[in-house]
Parts: C-alpha cells; sequence; structure tokens
C-alpha cells in the first residue's frame, strides 16, 4: 500500500490541483494531500524546514526554495502560465479595461480597489507607480489577506474593483469578470512545483510531477483559466 504524497500550494492552483490529484489518484492508486495557503505563507513554511514531499509555487519562489536548499536542485518542473483578470461586484457597471490607458482610468475612478500579495499584486504595485499614481490610490487599497481572495472582497462589496489570477476569480459567486488585463500590460506568473528535501519518496513525487507536466492534464489546466507550458 503506498503512502500519500503530502504537499502544498499557492491558493492559485487550489483548485486545478485538486482536479489532477483525483485524477491521478484514479489513475495510479497514489494518493495526494495538497494543502493551499497564501504562498507568501507557504514558502515560509517549507523555508523553515517543515515536512513536504512537493511544492507548488511560482518559479521565482520555487528557485529561491532551490538555492536555500529546502527544494531539491533539478527537480523544479514548470507547470502553468496563470495571467491576471479583474473583477467587480455582481451587477455593478463595467470599466472599459480595452487598452493601458484605460485600465489606468479605471483605477483611478474606483472608490476602492483590491490585488493579492503574491507576484501578480507585487507586479500591479510597480505598475501603479510606473503610471504616477501609487501615492493617489494609496488611500483606496484594500489589501486582501495572505489566503483570502481578493473576489470574495468584491463579493461583498468592500471592494469595488479587484485584479488576482483568473484562476482565482472563475469559481467564486458575487462577482463578475470583466475581462483579462490586456496584453501590453498583462501581468503573467509561472507557477512551477519541486521536489521538497525533506521528502522520504522523491521518486513517488518526481512521478506526480510527471503526471502534472503531461498533456493528460491540459484539459484541467484550461478549464481552470490557465495555459500549460
Amino acid at each position: 500500500m503506498t503512502t500519500s504524497l503530502s504537499g502544498i500550494s499557492s491558493m492559485a492552483t487550489r483548485q486545478l490541483l485538486a482536479d489532477l490529484v483525483g485524477a491521478f489518484a484514479q489513475r495510479t492508486g497514489q494518493a495526494v494531500a495538497i494543502e493551499s495557503v497564501g504562498g507568501v505563507d507557504a514558502a515560509k513554511r517549507v523555508a523553515s524546514g517543515e515536512p513536504f514531499d512537493l511544492v507548488v509555487l511560482a518559479s521565482d519562489a520555487i528557485d529561491k526554495l532551490i538555492a536555500s536548499g529546502q527544494v531539491l536542485a533539478g527537480s523544479r518542473v514548470d507547470l502553468v502560465h496563470s495571467g491576471v483578470a479583474v473583477a467587480v461586484k455582481a451587477g455593478a457597471p463595467r470599466p472599459a479595461l480595452d487598452n493601458e490607458a484605460a485600465v489606468r482610468a479605471a483605477v483611478l475612478a474606483a472608490p476602492s480597489l483590491s490585488y493579492s500579495t503574491g507576484p501578480s499584486g507585487v507586479a500591479l504595485a510597480r505598475l501603479f507607480e510606473r503610471w504616477g499614481i501609487a501615492e493617489t490610490i494609496a488611500p483606496r487599497i484594500v489589501q486582501a489577506p495572505p489566503g483570502v481572495p481578493v473576489g470574495s472582497l468584491v463579493a461583498r462589496g468592500e471592494v469595488a474593483l479587484g485584479f488576482q489570477q483568473l484562476s482565482e476569480l472563475i469559481h467564486l459567486d458575487g462577482i463578475d469578470i470583466v475581462g483579462p488585463l490586456p496584453a501590453d500590460i498583462q501581468i503573467t506568473t509561472t507557477f512551477s512545483a519541486g521536489v521538497c528535501a525533506t521528502s522520504t519518496q522523491p521518486e513517488a513525487v518526481r512521478a506526480f510531477l510527471a503526471y502534472l507536466a503531461s498533456p493528460d492534464a491540459a484539459e484541467a489546466k484550461c478549464r481552470q483559466g490557465m495555459a500549460p507550458v
């Protein structure tokens, strides 16, 4: 009888991994249990030495864990590309997102806005700085706590305009997804997986990661608003 593999991931890949864990278990009999939390918290827990077999995070976070020895060198497997979308409360007016100027105008017009603490949020903050509006909108920014979907704040009416990975928005009730960011300012995050140094079953983990990266997983990735690597 195989021993279950344990893993941790950021929230962006939570639903995708749930789908693929089930399919892998049906195919191989190998159970995998993955806890999904805020990406910053997930990286900290792996960095602290908490025992996991695998970790799924943004590729740069995986690289940092490899550099510090918490993830095995050479084990990184790129899984998906994930873009940012914009959401409003269900039924609210939808701002234009046709181009960079339209998005800038929508941000300036919004009474409140929110974005994640993950890599997409960091990139958005840099974008607002480049636009020269960071100080103007700072009092209107509602920071979503790690692990709390921006879309849930939008659904409750706490935030007028929410920016987050499409994969984290598409299954939420109470919001309308206006659309993705336009191509010239789209923020794409590559999510990758790696074998944790604490794993006692590295070969079993590698087999699971190979499945996650295989063509057999592509349909699930598209269904969850992501693109296969």
